[in-house]
Order: structure tokens, then C-alpha cells, then sequence
């Protein structure tokens, strides 16, 4: 079969080794250096599962998920405003893989000078039918000019690419010396891993279209170092112990209540499925 991933992600020269989580494309690969798990689907079938982020109705949220994403996104902003050490309105900002701009359109709200860059052309499109200034294309076909920004943010993105040492490269080039990158991503090191295996629908590309590469903390730390970045603070939240479809209602919403019970402890270990990263780039 042609792997679509046929090296660590990360840009170790360790060996790929089964891993004992096995999913329908066999069992996911896990670096004998860092830790990184990575798929083994095919070429053929990662690009047919990418077609789903150019689907017109995709990325469509409902009012209270809209209000949640914009809540989030601000608790986001003011982080990096901090690490910055400026105001919005004097911080350029780019968001990668920006759909239709929920996070962009929070970021101008605030005041930033930002913009975005998609690669799904009629997503990037409908973001700019709606005000937002986004650039069609992958980060590395637009070409932005050196040192062009003072924050770069790159949201459920990573695990998409097979090679995350040459995105992160290209981030490192447009951005200014000591500006911030900040990234979101699974982390396959959780509790949840630990608990459900094959069963986490992160690592299902029917479920989650084109994830191939699945980070853990001491992945995230390799990857800043070959890059020229410094680890400003890994994040993790979340635990999740079975899907709402494996138990009866009853049973879901006392599982539900143990994993919530879990969620400070596991912030704590670095043990959240949900993985937040601020990266300073070098200079």
C-alpha cells in the first residue's frame, strides 16, 4: 500500500513501529524517538477524506456553538496578547487553515490586523463574502514575505500534514523574531488514548477527516526544536471515556460525570486529549 505518511512527522530518523492501537488501515505507527503515532491510510484514500473541508456547508456553526467559539477564541488572543507584550491593534496576525474565518472574525472584533490562509477554495471564499481578508492556498504557496507577522495560529490543522517540520519552518519564516505561534491538536498521550484506543474518534479519519499525524507533548517539544522555537507552555483539558453511541443514556451521563470529575488532574499530568500550544520562535 502507498502510506501517505512514510516518516515521522516530526522529522526524527527513528523507526515507525506498530503501536497497539489497530485501526481498520492497520495498526497506527509510533516513532521509537518522540512517541508520534501516525496513520497508515493510503494516498489515494487521505486526499478523498480532504475533500470534506471544501463541502459547502462545512464548518457551519449554530448559535450557541458560534458564541462558544468566540469565547474561546478570546481567551486565546489574550494569551498571546500577553506573551507579546502589545495591544491588538498594533499585532499582525495570521491564521492558518482559517475555514471560514469563526476565529479570524474574533480577532478583528478585537482589534487585531488580522488575516487568513485556506486551502479549501469555496471555504475561503465564503469567508471572504463575509468580510475577512483570506488568502486561497496552503501557507507554503502563498508565499508571505519574511518576518511579515507577530502571531501565527494554527487551529486542528497539524495533524493534517505529513511533514509538520516543513510547516513549521515555513511559520518560523514569516514570523517576526520572538513573535508567537499558537497551535491546537490531539494529544495522543491522554487519558482518553489510555481509556478508549481505536475507539477516540480523533484518531477515525471517516470520522475526522485527513488526520494522519497524532502529536503527544514530547513530540510538540522535538518539533519546536528542530524548527528554532522555544516551548512557551503546552496546555491539555479533556477527558473522554466512551462515545455517547457505545452506552445507554443512563451510563453515558455517569461516565460523563467521572471524565468531568478528571478533567483538573488531567490538566494537571498533561493528560487532556485536547493539547494547546504557544511556541516564541528564536532571534
Amino acid at each position: 500500500m502507498d502510506r501517505y505518511v512514510k516518516a515521522c512527522p516530526v522529522g526524527c530518523r527513528s523507526q515507525l513501529l506498530p503501536s497497539p492501537i489497530v485501526m481498520p488501515e492497520g495498526a497506527l505507527l509510533e516513532c521509537s524517538e518522540c512517541g508520534q503515532l501516525v496513520s497508515q491510510v493510503s494516498t489515494e484514500r487521505y486526499w478523498s477524506t480532504m475533500r470534506a473541508f471544501d463541502d459547502p456547508g462545512y464548518s457551519q456553526l449554530a448559535r450557541r456553538e458560534s458564541e462558544r467559539s468566540v469565547a474561546v477564541a478570546n481567551r486565546r488572543l489574550r494569551k498571546i496578547t500577553r506573551l507579546l507584550d502589545r495591544t491588538p491593534q498594533d499585532t499582525r496576525l495570521l491564521d492558518i487553515g482559517c475555514s471560514r474565518g469563526h476565529f479570524l472574525a474574533a480577532a478583528v472584533a478585537a482589534g487585531y490586523d488580522a488575516e487568513g490562509v485556506e486551502p479549501a477554495p469555496r471555504i475561503a471564499a465564503a469567508a471572504r463574502a463575509a468580510g475577512l481578508r483570506v488568502s486561497d492556498g496552503r501557507l507554503d504557496e502563498v508565499r508571505f514575505a519574511d518576518a511579515a507577522f507577530d502571531a501565527l495560529t494554527m487551529f486542528e490543522v497539524i495533524e493534517h500534514v505529513n511533514d509538520a517540520v516543513a510547516l513549521v519552518l515555513e511559520c518560523r519564516r514569516i514570523l517576526k523574531p520572538r513573535g508567537i505561534l499558537c497551535l491546537s491538536t490531539g494529544n495522543a498521550r491522554s487519558w482518553t488514548v489510555a481509556a478508549m484506543g481505536p475507539r477516540w474518534d480523533y484518531f477515525q479519519i471517516e470520522q475526522d477527516a485527513g488526520h494522519i499525524s497524532f502529536f503527544n507533548p514530547r513530540s510538540v517539544r522535538a518539533l519546536a526544536g528542530r524548527t528554532g522555537f522555544e516551548v512557551e507552555a503546552i496546555r491539555t483539558s479533556r477527558v473522554k471515556l466512551a462515545e455517547r453511541s457505545e452506552l445507554s443514556g443512563l451510563a453515558y451521563r455517569g461516565l460523563k460525570v467521572v471524565s468531568e470529575l478528571l478533567n483538573v488532574p488531567a490538566r494537571l499530568a498533561g493528560r487532556g486529549h485536547d493539547m494547546l500550544v504557544y511556541l516564541r520562535s528564536g532571534g
